[in-house]
């Protein structure tokens, strides 16, 4: 019986875990570049399950001997394994402001492939965003909407000074009069190699493959459109499906405890009551 209040718990702990993921997704469904988690639940290793009885020998013998009969297997729970983010292209939304950025039409060898903005992180180090949501600091350089500065391709900071600047659709910022390349990296599988950071950060692991430029990467193409964003490619209408049926998968286990918990109380409390 034990073994049926593990099995209801691990399901009421995986489907609330889930739910905090699709939460998440659902509260960043405006969020520009905002790539929806996805989990993946896996179930705990089965149980073959046997009954032990005694064989009786004839009477000249005065043992007995354990007679094994399979019943079956059992399943001991499951759990969340991991949060994988969904990379795939956002819709693009017009906003007209030229410090707006959308990496759009971006075609790989593999479906496994993603593109990024890259930006220095407040350590000082590199990230990567697909949130072109940026703006102009105090001293006229590119920034993202926390503030992060934004990158060319050589791994610079760049200093516009001002939103009069144009961008080409191969990303090339033209502004005091002369060009540079914004840095744009590809990496053939970010969702296994990056971890999600604050503020629409990605970051590489520490053993993971480093992005390499999307402009010297063979079969990499892209298009940078100015004056729009990439909105987030969240589905909130399927989102919210999932999330009740996450909350009724919830509330089964919890009615199966329930039932273990009243079968227990009467073990414990009835069955074995001494008149």
């Amino acid at each position: 019986m034990l073994r049926g209040f593990y099995t209801a718990a691990s399901g009421m702990m995986t489907q609330q875990n889930r739910q905090d993921v699709l939460s998440n997704n659902m509260a960043n469904a405006l969020t520009p570049g905002y790539k929806a988690d996805q989990t993946t639940m896996r179930a705990f290793p089965e149980m073959l399950i046997e009954r032990t009885d005694s064989k009786q020998l004839p009477v000249h013998h005065s043992v007995n001997i354990p007679n094994n009969k399979l019943i079956g297997s059992l399943n001991t729970g499951v759990y969340m394994q991991e949060t994988i983010p969904d990379f795939g292209q956002g819709d693009l939304k017009e906003t007209g402001m030229s410090t707006d950025l959308a990496i759009w039409n971006g075609q790989m060898p593999d479906d496994t492939g993603s593109l990024f903005y890259t930006i220095q992180n407040q350590d000082g180090g590199t990230s990567y965003t697909r949130n072109g949501n940026f703006t102009i600091d105090a001293n006229g350089f590119l920034v993202t909407n926390s503030g992060h500065y934004v990158l060319d391709e050589g791994g610079n900071q760049i200093q516009v000074n001002n939103d009069e600047f144009n961008v080409t659709r191969n990303g090339e910022i033209q502004a005091n009069g002369g060009v540079t390349p914004l840095g744009i990296v590809y990496h053939p599988n970010a969702a296994q190699d990056f971890t999600k950071g604050n503020n629409d950060l990605y970051n590489l692991e520490e053993d993971g493959e480093a992005p390499v430029n999307a402009r010297n990467a063979g079969g990499v193409t892209f298009e940078i459109r100015q004056g729009m964003i990439e909105r987030s490619n969240v589905d909130t209408t399927q989102t919210m499906t999932e999330m009740l049926q996450t909350y009724r998968n919830f509330e089964a286990n919890q009615q199966v405890l329930k039932a273990y918990d009243k079968s227990m109380d009467m073990a414990v409390n009835q069955i074995g009551r001494l008149r």
